[in-house]
């Protein structure tokens, strides 16, 4: 199984499609795909961050150039039980228990009207089943923006903590019956446990979660100067970090795991896990 994040949405899923002609042909056939409608470019029409204009990059529901611009996809050898999804990603941020929301003297910023409106995913938080040979694997996955470029009221830095924290609430039986096991978290949360800019406890508290295993996957041979358990790198602004993650749940048993860091100047390196079950 394979998740892609940054892949930009079509509806009909032509570039999808195209990406996984190209593993095929390149020996790796992973017929069965979902994709679904991201956040990033979804226009509200609203001063979403309350710089007092409209129509920006940043008032979509989440930052992005297009509508669609930046997803994720799954793809997977296994079939895809797509009568098992759950998709969160229309779940508004106010309505995240315990949700941390930017305010000003004590008032919703920018507005009560925006809250009213404002997803907590920037691109998508959403479930499915694979459908192996030894009975379904749930898959959880999201993508959480960047802690930063928040402007003065840490709303980027809010959001990318509470889209990490969800994930807790929802292993401790937040939205409906806690997820059925055996499962794997997996995804982006743009968000390092000791490095960066973000709130590094919401990162931390998720890998000390009881229902998960932490790999934590190195790399035989990372980029000059990266660390083996960084997942990214940006020489130009916060280093190397790490920010990607795939963390099966309590039971399965980690075989393997690792980083495979692509040539040329790509800013994520490939996280791998391989796990056997049942053990």
């Amino acid at each position: 199984m394979l998740l892609l994040l940054d892949l930009d949405y079509d509806l009909d899923g032509l570039a999808l499609a195209a990406f996984a002609d190209l593993l095929t042909a390149a020996g790796l056939a992973l017929p069965h795909r979902i994709a679904l409608r991201p956040n990033t470019g979804m226009a509200t029409g609203l001063d979403m961050d309350g710089d007092g204009r409209f129509g920006t990059l940043d008032d979509a529901q989440g930052w992005g150039r297009f509508a669609g611009a930046g997803g994720m996809a799954l793809l997977s050898r296994l079939p895809i039980r797509a009568d098992t999804l759950i998709d969160h990603s229309a779940l508004l941020w106010r309505d995240l228990p315990d949700a941390r929301l930017p305010r000003v003297d004590g008032a919703l910023f920018p507005s009560d009207a925006v809250f009213a409106e404002q997803r907590l995913s920037s691109t998508n938080h959403w479930e499915v089943a694979i459908d192996t040979p030894s009975g379904l694997l749930h898959l959880m996955a999201w993508h959480a923006g960047p802690p930063a470029f928040g402007g003065p009221h840490d709303r980027n830095r809010l959001r990318n903590g509470d889209e990490t924290a969800f994930w807790r609430r929802r292993l401790d039986g937040a939205f409906g019956p806690a997820p059925p096991t055996p499962f794997v978290l997996l995804g982006g949360a743009n968000l390092d446990p000791d490095q960066g800019d973000g709130d590094h406890d919401q990162i931390r508290a998720l890998l000390q979660h009881p229902a998960l295993l932490d790999p934590a996957p190195r790399a035989a041979a990372p980029p000059p100067g990266v660390p083996p358990t960084a997942t990214a790198h940006w020489p130009d602004g916060p280093g190397a970090l790490r920010v990607d993650y795939l963390l099966p749940s309590e039971g399965l048993q980690v075989r393997d795991s690792g980083l495979v860091w692509p040539q040329g100047t790509a800013h994520h390196a490939l996280v791998w896990v391989s796990i056997a079950w049942p053990p």
